[in-house]
Protein backbone atom coordinates (compact mmCIF):
# COMPACT_ATOMS: atom_id res chain seq x y z
CA UNK A 1 0.00 0.00 0.00
CA UNK A 2 1.61 2.97 -1.02
CA UNK A 3 0.77 5.97 1.20
CA UNK A 4 1.19 10.12 0.01
CA UNK A 5 1.98 13.10 1.99
CA UNK A 6 -2.05 14.08 1.26
CA UNK A 7 -3.24 10.63 3.13
CA UNK A 8 -4.95 11.74 6.22
CA UNK A 9 -3.85 9.08 8.21
CA UNK A 10 -5.33 10.63 12.09
CA UNK A 11 -2.18 12.29 12.06
CA UNK A 12 -2.88 15.97 13.22
CA UNK A 13 -6.34 15.38 14.14
CA UNK A 14 -8.27 17.43 17.15
CA UNK A 15 -9.36 14.75 19.34
CA UNK A 16 -11.12 16.67 21.76
CA UNK A 17 -12.43 19.95 19.74
CA UNK A 18 -13.93 22.90 21.74
CA UNK A 19 -17.73 22.07 22.70
CA UNK A 20 -20.25 23.36 20.33
CA UNK A 21 -23.60 25.34 20.95
CA UNK A 22 -25.07 22.21 21.50
CA UNK A 23 -22.62 20.21 23.49
CA UNK A 24 -21.85 22.17 26.74
CA UNK A 25 -20.53 19.19 28.40
CA UNK A 26 -17.13 20.45 28.32
CA UNK A 27 -16.52 20.56 31.98
CA UNK A 28 -17.74 17.28 32.63
CA UNK A 29 -20.78 15.31 32.53
CA UNK A 30 -23.08 13.41 35.03
CA UNK A 31 -20.89 10.28 33.78
CA UNK A 32 -18.02 11.64 34.44
CA UNK A 33 -18.80 12.95 38.28
CA UNK A 34 -20.41 9.55 38.54
CA UNK A 35 -16.63 8.03 37.48
CA UNK A 36 -15.05 10.63 40.08
CA UNK A 37 -17.34 9.60 42.74
CA UNK A 38 -16.84 5.89 42.17
CA UNK A 39 -13.06 6.05 41.96
CA UNK A 40 -12.74 8.09 45.16
CA UNK A 41 -15.06 5.34 46.52
CA UNK A 42 -12.98 2.66 45.01
CA UNK A 43 -9.74 4.43 46.92
CA UNK A 44 -10.98 4.83 50.36
CA UNK A 45 -12.29 1.22 50.76
CA UNK A 46 -8.62 0.46 49.62
CA UNK A 47 -7.52 2.47 52.09
CA UNK A 48 -9.70 1.12 54.78
CA UNK A 49 -8.26 -2.72 53.92
CA UNK A 50 -5.27 -1.64 53.86
CA UNK A 51 -5.09 -0.35 57.29
CA UNK A 52 -6.95 -3.29 58.47
CA UNK A 53 -4.69 -5.43 57.37
CA UNK A 54 -1.34 -3.69 58.69
CA UNK A 55 -3.54 -3.38 61.89
CA UNK A 56 -3.66 -6.98 62.17
CA UNK A 57 -0.04 -7.49 61.13
CA UNK A 58 0.27 -5.62 63.53
CA UNK A 59 -1.72 -7.30 66.42
CA UNK A 60 -0.26 -10.65 65.39
CA UNK A 61 3.29 -9.67 65.85
CA UNK A 62 3.11 -8.50 69.21
CA UNK A 63 0.65 -11.69 69.91
CA UNK A 64 3.64 -13.62 68.27
CA UNK A 65 5.76 -11.35 70.45
CA UNK A 66 4.33 -12.02 73.69
CA UNK A 67 3.70 -15.73 72.86
CA UNK A 68 8.00 -16.24 72.31
CA UNK A 69 8.19 -14.47 76.08
CA UNK A 70 5.73 -16.67 77.59
CA UNK A 71 7.70 -19.78 75.92
CA UNK A 72 10.98 -18.25 77.48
Amino acid sequence: MSTTSNDNDGQGMIVNPKPTAENQDWDGDDADRADRLRFEEEQAMIREQSEARAAKAAEDAKKAEEAGKEAS
